[in-house]
């Protein structure tokens, strides 16, 4: 199977036409690409804004757990067929597959900001939107792109169901190979899907490196919410002072402090 593999990629013929890789993996890049731009566009400002008010979270946790049950197959074809069989049907779809990890990324990143963070701004006298957008946006963000780059994953990986309604997109290799019982072809468009998602969750790793503070980059996960260890308390009883070291100081009228 690897080497029918191999020279099904290499066959000239599959990299030119209406057919080929490039016109193929141009069309499945798009439908990801506006599929997740549009569920940032919603999901993201919800998300926020309930992380911030802390209203409504039971209904957001609710409302995400639906639409991850939603069966991808069944609700593209029905958005197909009840919308009229246009590329507006498979986009709605992956839109409603791709808003729960993005509500969920920058409704948990808000959550979890540190709270004395949070009051620290209070304090110094910002208001709600000062303090959403440079304290608890900042230190959100990378909640805020896992949720992203993970709905960017499922988008990939589903697209590949616009071929069962008569779309484009680099299903069509899986569809066309399946009922051709061409599995050359089958094997080449599920590792040319997987090729797309590896590519796109790199080039979001490295987005997410240089838009993440550099000091939520380096600070490790143990070392959150850690305090420093106090220095020992002294405390006087009776001319002598004792620390919480262990020792004893011996201290008198006339003379220094000396620990034994």
């Amino acid at each position: 199977m690897i080497p029918q593999l191999i020279e099904w990629l290499t066959d000239p013929a599959h990299w030119r036409g209406p057919d080929g890789i490039p016109k193929r993996l141009l069309e499945h890049l798009y439908y990801c690409l506006v599929a997740a731009g549009f569920a940032t566009l919603v999901a993201l400002p919800v998300g926020l804004f309930i992380g911030h008010t802390g209203r409504g979270g039971t209904l957001l946790v609710g409302a995400g757990n639906a639409l991850r049950a939603l069966p991808t197959l069944g609700l593209v074809t029905f958005l197909y067929l009840v919308v009229g069989g246009t590329q507006t049907a498979t986009l709605i779809g992956l839109v409603v597959l791709a808003v729960p990890p993005i509500l969920a990324g920058a409704y948990s990143g808000v959550q979890q900001v540190d709270r004395r963070v949070v009051d620290a701004a209070v304090g110094v006298g910002m208001t709600r939107w000062q303090r959403l957008w440079q304290v608890e946006v900042p230190n959100a963000m990378p909640l805020i792109l896992g949720g992203i780059r993970n709905a960017v994953l499922q988008v990939v990986a589903t697209a590949a169901v616009a071929a069962y309604v008569g779309l484009g997109g680099l299903g069509r290799y899986v569809l066309d190979g399946i009922r051709a019982v061409d599995y050359p072809k089958v094997l080449a468009g599920a590792l040319l899907v997987a090729l797309l998602a590896i590519l796109l969750d790199v080039v979001l790793s490295g987005v997410q490196w240089l838009v993440v503070p550099a000091g939520l980059r380096t600070a490790g996960v143990g070392d959150v919410g850690r305090r420093r260890p106090r220095r020992p308390a002294r405390r006087e009883v009776r001319g002598e002072t004792t620390d919480t070291g262990g020792g004893r100081v011996d201290g008198g009228a006339g003379h220094g402090l000396r620990k034994r």
